[in-house]
C-alpha cells in the first residue's frame, strides 16, 4: 500500500493512473474504521483498477461545540485494516495542505443542506461539500463510494456532482449494521454499555415505521407521530432532533407518501448523536 500524504502527489499519481487506461474507485473517510467502511472499500476494488482511501478528520464539518478534538482516532489500527483488504493508495493530507493559510473559498448546496442535520449542524454540509470537492480534485477518482446511512450527506454530494459538472460516479451502497440493528458508526465508541444497548431502539424504531406504512397506515403524519413515541420512551435518549417521513429528493417532511419515502432519525444518546435512515417504496 502507498503512503501519500502531498496533494500534488496523490494529484499526479491519479493522472498518471487515469493516463494508462486504469479507473480509480475512492472511498474518503475520517478514520476509525469499521465493517461499514471496509464494505465500500470492497466494492470500489470489486469495480475498479486502483483503490484510494483518505483518512482526513475534516475541521471545517465540526461546529465549535462539536467532537473534533476527541473525534476516534486509531491510524496503526486503521492501516493495518488497508493493508489486509490490500487498498492500493492511502491519502493521508496534513490540515494545512487542504486548509493552508488564506484559504476562503467554500461550497454550499443550497436547498438541501440546510434541512434534517443541517438544521442542528449549522455549516456542516458546506464543510462536507468543500472537502469532499477538494478531494475529488486532488484523487480524480472514476467513482466515489458512500454509504446510505449518512444519506443526506450522498444526496448533498451527489447535487454537487451535477451542478459542478464533474466526472465522477457516486455509488452509495448499503448500511452495515451491528447484528442487533444499530447503524456501524465511528461515534458507536463513545456510547456506555448502557447506552449501545438503549441505541438499538433507532432501527426498532424504523423498521416499526416501515410495518406501519406497509400495514395500510396512509398519513405520514401518523407514521412519524408513532416513531417519536417510541424514541421517547426510551429513558436514554436525551434529545430527539427529527424523526419522521421525508422527500428522498428534497428531504421535505412528507404529507402524503410518495413512490420512495425516506424513513430518518437523529437522536442523542446522552451526549452522543446518532442517525439512522431506510428507504420504504410501494
Amino acid at each position: 500500500m502507498e503512503n501519500i500524504r502531498i496533494p500534488r502527489i496523490m494529484r499526479e499519481t491519479s493522472k498518471r493512473h487515469l493516463h494508462n487506461g486504469r479507473t480509480i474507485g475512492f472511498v474518503p473517510t475520517m478514520g476509525a474504521l469499521h465493517e461499514g467502511h471496509i464494505s465500500l472499500i470492497k466494492r470500489a476494488k470489486s469495480e475498479n483498477d486502483i483503490v484510494v482511501v483518505s483518512i482526513f478528520v475534516n475541521p471545517t464539518q465540526f461546529g465549535p461545540n462539536e467532537d473534533f478534538d476527541k473525534y476516534p482516532r486509531d491510524l496503526e489500527r486503521d492501516m493495518e485494516k488497508l493493508r489486509k483488504e490490500e487498498v492500493h493508495i492511502l491519502f493521508m493530507p496534513d490540515v494545512g495542505a487542504m486548509y493552508p493559510e488564506g484559504f476562503s473559498s467554500y461550497i454550499t448546496v443550497r436547498g438541501l443542506s440546510d434541512k434534517l442535520c443541517g438544521v442542528f449542524r449549522s455549516g456542516h454540509f458546506t464543510g462536507v461539500a468543500t472537502i469532499v470537492c477538494k478531494l475529488f480534485n486532488i484523487v480524480k477518482p472514476t467513482a466515489a463510494y458512500f454509504g446510505q446511512k449518512d444519506f443526506q450527506q450522498a444526496v448533498i454530494i451527489k447535487r454537487m456532482i451535477e451542478d459542478l459538472n464533474m466526472d465522477v460516479n457516486l455509488i452509495i451502497c448499503p448500511t452495515v449494521r451491528e447484528n442487533d440493528g444499530l447503524a456501524m458508526s465511528s461515534r458507536n465508541v463513545y456510547l456506555s454499555k448502557e447506552e449501545r444497548i438503549a441505541a438499538t431502539v433507532i432501527f426498532r424504531t424504523l423498521l416499526s415505521a416501515s410495518q406501519a406504512i406497509k400495514s395500510g397506515i396512509t398519513n405520514p403524519v401518523d407514521v412519524s407521530k408513532h416513531m417519536h413515541d417510541m424514541l421517547m420512551a426510551e429513558p436514554l435518549i436525551s434529545e430527539i432532533q427529527y424523526a419522521g417521513v421525508y422527500d428522498v429528493n428534497t428531504f421535505d417532511e412528507l404529507n402524503e407518501f410518495k413512490k420512495q419515502n425516506l424513513i430518518a432519525v437523529a437522536v442523542k444518546i446522552g451526549s452522543t448523536r446518532l442517525i439512522d435512515n431506510i428507504i420504504v417504496e410501494f
